[in-house]
């Protein structure tokens, strides 16, 4: 360790964001870079704890203080190195993961400024990228047997690029027109810019991986696809959202909120919709039902195609503010609340929001009636009973996103060469989770045609 006393003398310091008044203007990045004095100097200030806590919390089991180390002294090929040996996409979790480690951070835990990992991570790999730290693999030992990967988004990528690198030969099929799932159509190229996930995809295709776009599989031929295969990993994710069925969801106006980020990112790729397709904000009164990070999402986006107003509602309690969550103590993530670089850019939000009915004239939304309710403990034990608390109310609005999470999928009993891995197996959770899950299931994948 470096710098012993770094912790005691630095203090965080984040890269932050660009201005509100230029990044609406686009969808290019938001969040900004710190020099490389600064960010050597930033991972100067971990602790080297005797018990990492931050690699506990991690999914993949990134080991932060060793490349710290090396970032601070200056070897940013062996923190590379380092980094890429437990995260095989650092690009994309240090852009867009919520950082589990730094809430684990004994820093945290002191003064409540905990190293800059996410951050780090990102910096660490751009460099690699810069520098041609970063190079293919060209001599891989192939073993004769195929895998099958189904699905391209994070657990997919993550499963098939370890099964490649331990001689399989591997064939994605993906049922959109490009890889990435959810880091392609669901996250928008403000937090996410599109050319990171392709530059990535060409190392992996120039390593020997097989991506086969627009083949939508059904679980008919993941049957016949197990007996082709010598095994099948099944990373579809979780495509059935939560729908909100009270009366007026038929109404014109009223979306998925995925059905508005896919379709700007795909817009922002090149691809031409009629104006009876496209799904806009623009001069328009949004509404945003659901106050995760996907609802965060659609107000930036909404912000970007030029909407009048936004709103975001949540029937659940508003969380705790500050630091601290009583609930979930130091080193667990604490569930407080969240302000996102797009809640920043103007946003009214309400919690403890119940949604009644989607009010239109002539088979367009004008508006959403909605009442303020209560949680109380439900005396059999078990969830809170929801109770009314305020008379209803009519929020205008010509647009709503519904952004209240995804159901997980169930599967049929599937072959025993047939693995499901990320949100395909778990539900709904973080990229860093799918990509853990992916590459937990090419070991399984592995020890099991090792048999």
């Amino acid at each position: 360790m470096g710098n012993p006393k770094a912790f005691l003398q630095i203090n965080r310091q984040e890269a932050g964001y660009r201005p509100i008044h230029d990044r609406i203007l686009d969808f290019g990045e938001v969040e900004q870079t710190l020099n490389t004095r600064e960010r050597r100097q930033q991972a100067s200030r971990c602790m080297d704890c005797g018990v990492p806590f931050c690699h506990w919390a991690c999914p993949l089991g990134n080991k932060a203080p060793e490349w710290n180390d090396a970032l601070y002294k200056g070897d940013w090929e062996m923190a590379y190195r380092l980094l890429n040996s437990t995260n095989p996409f650092p690009e994309f979790t240090g852009r867009i993961c919520p950082a589990l480690c730094e809430k684990a951070c004994v820093l945290n835990r002191y003064n409540h400024e905990p190293t800059t990992n996410r951050e780090n991570e990102a910096s660490i790999t751009e460099m690699a990228f810069q520098e041609g730290y970063i190079m293919p693999c060209l001599d891989i030992q192939r073993n004769g047997k195929r895998v099958a990967v189904i699905g391209a988004g994070p657990a997919g990528l993550a499963a098939a690029n370890d099964l490649n690198h331990m001689g399989y030969t591997v064939t994605v099929f993906e049922k959109n027109e490009a890889a990435g799932g959810l880091l392609r159509y669901g996250i928008p190229n403000f937090k996410l810019n599109k050319t990171i996930i392709d530059r990535r995809l060409r190392l992996l295709e120039q390593e020997g991986i097989e991506f086969r776009y627009g083949e939508s599989i059904t679980y008919e031929a993941i049957s016949q696809l197990s007996k082709d295969y010598s095994a099948v990993v099944l990373a579809t994710g979780t495509p059935t959202a939560r729908d909100l069925k009270i009366p007026g969801r038929e109404l014109q106006g009223v979306h998925f909120a995925l059905e508005l980020l896919s379709q700007q990112n795909r817009v922002l790729a090149g691809m031409e919709f009629t104006k009876a397709e496209r799904i806009t904000a623009k001069g328009k009164d949004v509404l945003v039902i659901g106050g995760g990070d996907t609802g965060s999402d659609c107000i930036g986006t909404a912000h970007r195609q030029g909407c009048k107003s936004v709103t975001q509602i949540e029937i659940m309690p508003r969380p705790v503010e500050g630091p601290e969550d009583p609930q979930n103590p130091w080193p667990n993530y604490p569930r407080t609340l969240k302000t996102s670089s797009s809640h920043e850019e103007g946003c009214i939000r309400r919690w403890n929001i119940n949604t009644l009915e989607f009010l239109g004239k002539d088979g367009k939304l004008t508006g959403v009636k909605v009442q303020e309710i209560d949680w109380e403990p439900n005396p059999t034990g078990g969830r809170p009973l929801m109770v009314e608390k305020g008379k209803p109310e009519i929020i205008k609005a010509e647009l709503v996103l519904l952004a209240m999470g995804f159901l997980k999928p169930e599967h049929p009993q599937l072959p025993e060469n047939v693995f499901a891995c990320g949100d395909a197996a778990n539900g709904a959770s973080l990229v860093v989770r799918a990509m853990a899950s992916g590459k937990k299931t090419a070991t399984l994948v592995d020890q099991f045609l090792s048999k």
